[in-house]
C-alpha cells in the first residue's frame, strides 16, 4: 500500500505502532524475498506490486503457479480480512480493487505472445546458455558474421540450423576470412539446439519481435500496468525459461537510456522460482547475471528475487540485492541450519531479538524485514506482520482474464506469428536454385549425348545407305557391262551369221 510516497509493508511485531517502510527512491536498490513454501512469499510480492502500480511503476511478475493472476480481479472480503484491516489500521485507506493487468505467456496459452528473434539474443549470450566451450563460441561468431555479410536474417531456430549448414558446407572459402570451421563444431552446436528445441525454443525464437517498452505503460488511472507472465507450464523447462529471464534483462538494459538515481522506479521485475536461473548455470552466465544486476540499477529496473532460501541465489548476485523480506525457513538437517544461519548473517542486526532463532519461528504472513532507508543505509531488522492484497489472492476467473486480455494496450500485435523470408528460406532457395541447375545441366548433358548419338546413327545409316548405293551401282553396272558383253557377242554372232549368208549368195 502507498503510504506519503512510501510503500507501507506492515507493522512491526515487537513495536506493533512502527510501521515498515520501503522508499520507493531506493527500489531500484533490488531485492530479494525468501521463505519455505507456504509461508506467504507470494502475499508479498503481490503487496509489493500493487504498491508500485498504485504508484505509477509498471511491474512484471512471473506467475509460477498460477495463482498471481488474481491481482486484476478485486479481492474478497471476510472476517480474517476484517480484523486485519483494522490490525494494520488502514480502515480508512484499504479498499478492495482490481489493478490494471496484461498477460503474456511465451506458449502464447495464458496471454499474449512474447517472442524474440536469434539475432537479438546474439552470439554471446546465446552460447553461454548453451554452455558452449570458445572454439564453439567462435564457429557461432562466424556463423552470425556470414550471415551478417550475405543479408541471412537469423530469426528463428530453423534460420540458424541452415546458417550453420550452409557454413559448414561452405567452410573452405571462409577459412581464410574468418578462420577455421570445424564440422564437429557445427555437429556441437546443432545438437546443443536440441534440447532448447524441445522445451519451446521454436515458439520463443521468431516474429512478431516483442518490443520490451510495452511493458512500461501506465492505465488511463495513472496506475501502472501489472505485466503477469503465466509461466505455469515455462518453469518445467528451465533452460527456456533462464534465456528468456536473460534475455529480457539484457534487452532492458540495452534499450533504456540512463536515470541515475531516480525517484522511483521506471519497472520493477519480480522473478519468482528464481533458483531456476542459476541452477547449474555455467560460469560465464552467471557472470552474464550479475553484471546486468549490477549495472542495470542506473536504467532505474529494480529487480526482486524470489525463492525459498538465500542461498538459491550466488553470493555475487545476493551482494546486489539491498531490500530483504525473509519469511521462515525450516531447519531440520545441518545444510539447512547452515542456511538459516547465512540468511540471518546477512541482515543488520535487531537487538530486540536473534534473526536466526526468529526465521524459524515466524509465522505465515510475518518475515524478517530491512530495507534501505531514505540515505540508502540497510535499516535495523524488524519482525514485520506483511499487510494483506487489495486484489484476489487466488487465481483469477476466466471471465477476468477475458476482460483483461480486451482491454490490454498491446492488442492484437503479438498473437498471429509472422514468418517472412529468412536465412532458411533465402538458403533453402538457394539450394532449390542450385539442384534445379543441376538437374536443367544433367537435363541438357543428356540431350547432347542423346543427339550425338543421334548424329553418329545418323552418319552410320548414310555411310551405310552411301556404301549399299556403291554396292547396288556396283552390281548394276556388272549387269549392264554383261548384257553389253551378250549383247555386243549376240550382235557379232547375227552379223558373222549375215554377212555368210551374202557370201553365199555371191
Amino acid at each position: 500500500m502507498l503510504e506519503d510516497g512510501k510503500i507501507y509493508l506492515g507493522l512491526s511485531k515487537d513495536d506493533p505502532t512502527k510501521k515498515v517502510y520501503l522508499h520507493l527512491p531506493q527500489a531500484n536498490r533490488h531485492g530479494l524475498i525468501a521463505g519455505a513454501s507456504g509461508t506467504g512469499k507470494t502475499v508479498t510480492m503481490k503487496v509489493l506490486a500493487e504498491s508500485f502500480s498504485a504508484a505509477g511503476v509498471p511491474v512484471f511478475l512471473c506467475d509460477v503457479k498460477g495463482d498471481v493472476s488474481g491481482i486484476c480481479e478485486k479481492g474478497k472480503d471476510s472476517e480474517g480480512m476484517q480484523k486485519r484491516i483494522d490490525r494494520f489500521g488502514i480502515r480508512e485507506t484499504f479498499t478492495y480493487r482490481a489493478y490494471p493487468a496484461v498477460f503474456y505467456d511465451l506458449y502464447g496459452k495464458g496471454g499474449h505472445r512474447i517472442r524474440t528473434t536469434v539475432s537479438d539474443l546474439g552470439p554471446a549470450l546465446l552460447a553461454r546458455i548453451l554452455d558452449l566451450t570458445d572454439v564453439q563460441e567462435g564457429v557461432l561468431e562466424i556463423a552470425f558474421r556470414v550471415a551478417d555479410d550475405q543479408g541471412l536474417k537469423i530469426l528463428d531456430l530453423k534460420d540458424l540450423r541452415a546458417v550453420l549448414s550452409y557454413v559448414s558446407e561452405h567452410r573452405e572459402e571462409y577459412t581464410a576470412t574468418y578462420g577455421n570451421v570445424a564440422p564437429q563444431s557445427v555437429g556441437a552446436i546443432l545438437r546443443a539446439l536440441l534440447p532448447l528445441d524441445k522445451e519451446g525454443g521454436d515458439l520463443f525464437f521468431g516474429e512478431p519481435a516483442f518490443d520490451i517498452l510495452d511493458w512500461i505503460r501506465t492505465a488511463e488511472d495513472g496506475r501502472g500496468y501489472v505485466n503477469v507472465l503465466h509461466c505455469v507450464e515455462t518453469v518445467r523447462h528451465p533452460r527456456l525459461y533462464a534465456i528468456f529471464l536473460l534475455w529480457m534483462l539484457a534487452e532492458l538494459f540495452e534499450v533504456l537510456p540512463e536515470e541515475g538515481d531516480p525517484e522511483k522506479p521506471k519497472l520493477v521485475f519480480f522473478f519468482d522460482e528464481a533458483h531456476l536461473l542459476f541452477s547449474d548455470a555455467p560460469k560465464a552466465l552467471l557472470a552474464q547475471i550479475e553484471q546486468t544486476v549490477k549495472l542495470i540499477r542506473s536504467k532505474g529496473v529494480g529487480i526482486y528475487f524470489v525463492t525459498q532460501s538465500p542461498s538459491d541465489i550466488p553470493d555475487t548476485v545476493l551482494a546486489q540485492l539491498s531490500n530483504r523480506v525473509q519469511h521462515a525457513l525450516r531447519a531440520y538437517t545441518p545444510a539447512e541450519q547452515k542456511a538459516v544461519r547465512a540468511a540471518a548473517q546477512t541482515f543488520r542486526p535487531n537487538p530486540a531479538f536473534s534473526s536466526e532463532e526468529a526465521i524459524m519461528t515466524l509465522g505465515t504472513g510475518e518475515a524478517l524485514v530491512s530495507c534501505l532507508d531514505e540515505k540508502g543505509v540497510p535499516s535495523v531488522v524488524e519482525r514485520t506482520a506483511i499487510l494483506c492484497p487489495e486484489s484476489l489472492m487466488a487465481p483469477a476467473s476466466a471471465t477476468a482474464r477475458r476482460t483483461a486480455q480486451l482491454h490490454s494496450p498491446v492488442g492484437d500485435k503479438y498473437d498471429t506469428p509472422v514468418d517472412r523470408e529468412s536465412a532458411y528460406e533465402i538458403l533453402t532457395g538457394r539450394a532449390a536454385e542450385k539442384e534445379k541447375e543441376k538437374a536443367e545441366a544433367e537435363k541438357k548433358k543428356a540431350e547432347d549425348a542423346a543427339a550425338k548419338a543421334g548424329e553418329k546413327e545418323k552418319e552410320k545409316k548414310e555411310k551405310e545407305a552411301e556404301k549399299k548405293k556403291k554396292a547396288d551401282e556396283k552390281r548394276a553396272e556388272k549387269r549392264r557391262d554383261k548384257i553389253e558383253s551378250q549383247l555386243i557377242r549376240a550382235g557379232g554372232s547375227l552379223l558373222s551369221r549375215g554377212l555368210l549368208k551374202i557370201l553365199k549368195k555371191l
